[in-house]
């Protein structure tokens, strides 16, 4: 059947269980990104791909479609150009960390990263919590940036993948936001047009995450996987725990502060936080050829020296942070005035953490967001989160909350307690659940 150029003819095909063929898809993505396309037909093409869902060719094909709406970045450098993805979870910045320790073995990261929304944290909102630091960047300083640092952890520009943020906005007042073929074009349109390589992505389960089954997340990373590969970018998945934060903090500057120390060569202050990076590394790593025991080994040998440090430093000297960060960033971070401890009501072992009450926990503390246009306090948030088995006497600290008022510690303190439960000790779980691609 002829392809018709039009909106109404695409919805119709996915009423009738009929997939668009990819030059209709390639004209939806055009039509979003330039307005052609109306909110109420992109709230129904989002509904029929999220009803009747897409093959994995269909899904390959959204993806370059999204991506080619806009600019495709292409890179002339000596050195793979590689990048890392997460699903979002609590206290997961390890981007922060990753992406100078790539630089450090000689790899280019251009790493195209977002903001918060809802109870999860987002890369650009901590990096925005370093005092003078603006993450949104032209093309031109983007390239400066990786090619003098080796890595920029920057905001999409308006000219990559604007159908996406189209149809993002759609999605999210349409209901169709947990569709994995619309999941799987969003992400992946975006990190596409960055002129990537590789790609390795960490999509994570449990309490914290928006997968909260093992079973959907890895749905999800063979989706995401088989649709990267599909169009040419060499990919690979871990399915990763999110059962509690993946550092003791959630917050902003709170999670830079971490960050900072772990690249101080402190493994001690976020040991899961430390694991996963290096695990993250290594697989990313052996996507460009290199053995993925030895490529690890280069990432924790790049945190333990400092050197991800010195790369961290200098890009953000470059995006207008401190001249001095490596030295200076224990005065240069914002600090919330009131910070109190929550005291376990009893004694017991940390039996299970609710993630998503924890990040709303921050949200409520001004740290997160509702809306897009919502602002972000980058001083408060939570520290020295107790972790899951974790032995604790009656008053014995759960967290210490960081706040503006006593008024919003209060409150904060009481969703810390909701949210953590005290009993019998759990049975270990692996930090790695799968591998994918």
């Amino acid at each position: 059947m002829e392809a018709r150029l039009d909106a109404a003819w695409v919805n119709g095909r996915l009423r009738r269980g009929e997939e668009p063929t990819e030059p209709e898809l390639r004209w939806m993505a055009r039509g979003l990104a330039s307005g052609a396309v109306t909110d109420a037909q992109a709230g129904a093409f989002a509904m029929g791909v999220c009803i009747r869902g897409l093959s994995p060719s269909g899904r390959v094909a959204l993806t370059l479609a999204m991506r080619d709406s806009g600019r495709v970045l292409r890179w002339d450098l000596d050195r793979p150009v590689l990048d890392k993805h997460s699903t979002g979870g609590i206290g997961d910045a390890v981007s922060l960390v990753l992406a100078p320790a790539l630089a450090a073995c000689g790899v280019a990261v251009p790493m195209i990263s977002g903001r918060g929304l809802g109870h999860t944290g987002g890369t650009l909102d901590k990096m925005e919590s370093i005092p003078g630091v603006e993450p949104k960047v032209s093309e031109e300083a983007l390239r400066r940036i990786v090619g003098e640092v080796g890595c920029a952890i920057a905001g999409a520009t308006a000219e990559i993948a604007p159908a996406d943020r189209r149809l993002y906005a759609i999605r999210d007042v349409s209901g169709t936001v947990e569709s994995i073929d619309l999941i799987t074009a969003s992400i992946l349109s975006k990190k596409l047009a960055a002129g990537l390589e590789g790609l390795v992505l960490d999509v994570k389960c449990g309490s914290g995450a928006f997968m909260k089954t093992e079973g959907e997340a890895r749905a999800l990373a063979q989706a995401l996987t088989e649709a990267a590969n599909g169009a040419g970018c060499a990919t690979a998945a871990l399915v990763t725990d999110m059962d509690e934060p993946l550092c003791p903090a959630a917050g902003n500057a709170v999670e830079v502060a971490l960050c900072l120390e772990l690249m101080e060569g402190q493994r001690e202050a976020a040991p899961r936080l430390h694991d996963l990076t290096v695990a993250l590394g290594g697989r990313l790593l052996a996507l460009a050829g290199e053995e993925e025991e030895a490529g690890a080994g280069r990432i924790a040998r790049a945190i333990a020296s400092g050197e991800a440090m010195e790369r961290f430093a200098r890009m953000a000297a470059l995006m207008g942070g401190p001249r001095d960060l490596a030295q200076s960033w224990r005065s240069d971070l914002p600090r919330a005035p009131v910070v109190r401890p929550v005291p376990a009501p009893e004694e017991g072992h940390v039996a299970a953490i609710d993630g998503e009450a924890l990040g709303r926990a921050v949200v409520g503390l001004g740290g997160g967001r509702l809306r897009e246009t919502d602002p972000v306090d980058p001083a408060v948030g939570l520290t020295a989160i107790a972790p899951l088995g974790a032995r604790v006497g009656r008053g014995d600290p759960l967290a210490l909350v960081h706040a503006r008022d006593e008024a919003a510690a209060e409150a904060a303190a009481a969703a810390v307690r909701a949210a953590i439960r005290l009993g019998e000790a759990p049975a270990s779980r692996p930090l790695i659940l799968g591998r994918i691609g």
